[in-house]
């Protein structure tokens, strides 16, 4: 029997969603073992004080593996 514990994570990047998504799975990836399954909650976009786009955001939900 496997339990698993889920996780909140947003991601920012200059270039894309995709590469904004990368960016939290590689920290995750970093800190925590057996990630199992990324979910995309949500895009959005940060914009500057002109409105152009500053950063692009993922929330993501993340799970791995919980160990006691």
């Amino acid at each position: 029997m496997s339990v698993y514990k889920v996780i909140e994570l947003i991601g920012t990047s200059e270039k894309s969603w995709e590469d904004a998504a990368q960016q939290a799975v590689a920290k995750a990836r970093s800190s925590l073992r057996e990630l199992r399954i990324v979910e995309v909650n949500k895009l959005d976009i940060k914009l500057d004080d002109q409105g152009n786009i500053a950063a692009y955001r993922a929330r993501l939900n993340v799970s791995f593996k919980y160990d006691n």
